[in-house]
């Protein structure tokens, strides 16, 4: 991966190799977990007492000490060896999890490097190599990591320690920097999805607990995906078709795609194509995509800012931007969450839909809204009637006042002619 200072690699070539020769090198060097004894001997570690069973005073010195005993690897392809330290480090490792959820005053200054250097030594690693050289998620079944009883328990004993109300980044930013978020994001390469979404949530935290660090994520992150995209020019390569189908397109299909088609609906809402109709036709069907698989849960989170989006583009004298979006209502899972959310929505809608409804010079947008109304008066028929009654109310009061202003222009043209007259007259009004 690259530093903050140097510019990420090109697609094809890292320092003069090829991408797919150093991974072939990674996968020769790797063992098959980094989890592995250093000699042959079977590890042996002191059996300490548990936290529970010392005095309060006597705690902080034993936890430290469980945090260094728990820094032991071992070989988990091994599935016979150390079974009884295996297990003893399980224990341990949980009993940590148990005191950092429930304990006070356990961190110390001198707390914050052991912890630090525990998570370290467990999962900074060499990666298992994949069973096959392009692992596909859709079609190749992940290697999961053998270690993963113990890593699991690290890495939730990492979280509930970034979160407990002690934690103070003044302090631990000396040992959680730069060069440890780096290596946090190499273990992204992990095909194992468990410790994955757990990284997720480390990195969230760490985002933010460390004001110091976020730009410094963001960079790295971006860089990773310059490592990736290094931009296209025109006209496309055949190359470039092939990244898009092969590459691009297949995000879309990850598992865990619902758990931020929020955050993607509210990024196209941001950069909304506010001058272009041929790009707001293109958002729309993208967003339509989107809400052909959102979660119901996830929908709620935005459909605000959306049908108010969506309200626009019905309004727009762009016949095929309001063509598009109209055709929302023959989609029938997303007719399905706006009935479930009709009484959010239809207020939202309903002023633009009745106004077009009206005005609109394509009867086959006046049509399409008609259904539109027709559904929404099924979906919610006390709400459309209330909605119908203040609408014409406030219309009847924008004509009364366009009418009192229309009298009062009236009134100020004959007052303004009167004086005119009465100029030419040679008489000065008074």
């Amino acid at each position: 991966m690259s530093s903050a200072a140097t510019a990420p690699p090109s697609v094809d070539k890292v320092d003069g190799f090829s991408r797919k020769s150093v991974r072939k090198a990674k996968q020769k060097r790797a063992q098959s977990s980094s989890q592995f004894r250093s000699q042959d001997k079977p590890i042996e570690l002191v059996q300490l007492p548990l936290l529970k069973d010392v005095s309060a005073q006597e705690q902080p010195e034993l936890f430290l000490k469980k945090l260094q005993q728990c820094c032991t690897l071992f070989d988990f392809m091994d599935t016979l060896s150390d079974l009884k330290m295996k297990e003893y480090k399980r224990s341990t490792l949980n009993e940590l999890v148990d005191y950092v959820t429930v304990s006070r005053g356990y961190l110390t200054e001198q707390t914050y490097p052991e912890v630090v250097k525990m998570v370290s030594c467990n999962i900074f690693r060499t990666l298992p190599p994949s069973d096959s050289n392009e692992f596909d998620p859709e079609e190749d079944e992940p290697t999961l990591e053998a270690s993963w009883p113990h890593l699991q328990l690290v890495y939730e004993f990492f979280i509930r320690f970034l979160e407990s109300q002690e934690f103070q980044p003044s302090i631990a930013k000396k040992y959680i920097d730069q060069k440890f978020v780096l290596q946090l994001l190499e273990l992204f390469d992990s095909e194992d999805p468990r410790e994955r979404d757990c990284l997720k949530t480390v990195l969230h935290r760490i985002y933010g607990k460390f004001l110091g660090l976020r730009a410094f994520i963001r960079k790295q992150i971006n860089n990773i995906f310059l490592g990736i995209i290094n931009g296209f020019a025109l006209p496309l390569k055949a190359e470039h078709k092939q990244f898009l189908v092969k590459v691009l397109l297949p995000l879309h299909s990850a598992r865990s795609l619902s758990l931020f088609h929020a955050q993607v609906i509210r990024g196209l809402l941001k950069f909304w194509p506010k001058t272009c109709s041929q790009k707001e036709v293109m958002f729309l069907g993208e967003l339509e995509e989107i809400l052909d698989v959102i979660e119901p849960t996830q929908f709620v989170k935005i459909q605000e800012p959306l049908f108010k989006q969506i309200s626009r583009c019905v309004s727009s004298p762009h016949f095929q931007v309001a063509e598009r979006a109209l055709y929302y209502w023959n989609n029938e899972y997303i007719m399905s969450l706006i009935e479930e959310n009709s009484s959010v929505i239809l207020p939202i809608m309903f002023a633009s839909l009745y106004r077009i409804s009206k005005e609109h010079w394509n009867p086959a947008i006046s049509a399409l809204i008609y259904n539109v109304l027709k559904a929404f008066m099924e979906m919610n028929s006390a709400l459309f009637d209330d909605l119908a009654a203040t609408y014409k109310s406030d219309r009847q009061r924008e004509k009364k006042k366009e009418k009192e202003r229309e009298d009062l222009w009236r009134k100020l043209e004959e007052l303004e002619l009167r004086r005119g007259i009465q100029n030419s007259d040679g008489i000065i009004p008074t």
